[in-house]
């Protein structure tokens, strides 16, 4: 390995998160904060490391932002459902369970071909909920073209997408707080 490889991973992880559009991120927060106030939750899910992404920013959006969230990352919802339905109908059918009119889904897949995921943004759609994708790997992904607001991040890397999507998604929990820097209380 070259001495230059942190070098160019980091200048490659910071074009990924500079790519974002500020106006799409405000108008992501300002839709979250629109359904809390309304008295509606948000839902958000993801597969491997974006499973593990939407548990973490779930619990800032409830305890530091203030917004009700839950994630579907429960062993036993994810083993019964995957039994009973299969594991590509695993979110559509929790989404179904756990979703009311005008929550708001946010959807996880480096991909953004992952079917269960996919079925899931196509149910939210039909049960009249509001739908924000973060996707990566391919432009034209078909989660990318479910959401009301898309996020993509033009790698085929799946630590350089995943670690975009999570500075995205925790730079829009600040937003919301309305502080760079604060401490944990």
């Amino acid at each position: 390995m070259s001495n230059t490889f942190f070098k160019d991973y980091f200048k490659f992880m910071q074009g990924g998160m500079n790519s974002v559009n500020h106006n799409d991120l405000i108008t992501a927060a300002e839709k979250i904060q629109a359904i809390s106030q309304m008295g509606n939750k948000l839902i958000i899910a993801g597969n491997g490391g974006s499973a593990a992404m939407a548990s973490h920013v779930s619990v800032d959006f409830t305890k530091a932002a203030g917004i009700r969230a839950i994630n579907f990352n429960e062993a036993d919802l994810l083993t019964c459902f995957s039994n009973d339905y299969g594991y590509e109908q695993v979110f559509e059918k929790a989404v179904e369970f756990y979703g009311d009119e005008r929550d708001l889904l946010i959807l996880i897949s480096s991909s953004g071909s992952s079917a269960n995921v996919l079925n899931a943004a196509k149910r939210a759609k039909e049960l009249n909920m509001g739908v924000i994708t973060f996707s990566g790997f391919n432009s034209n992904n078909p989660l990318r073209q479910l959401g009301d607001i898309n996020f993509w991040v033009d790698s085929k890397a799946y630590n350089i997408v995943e670690m975009t999507h999570h500075i995205w998604l925790l730079a829009i929990v600040d937003y919301i707080i309305g502080d760079i820097e604060y401490t944990a209380s």
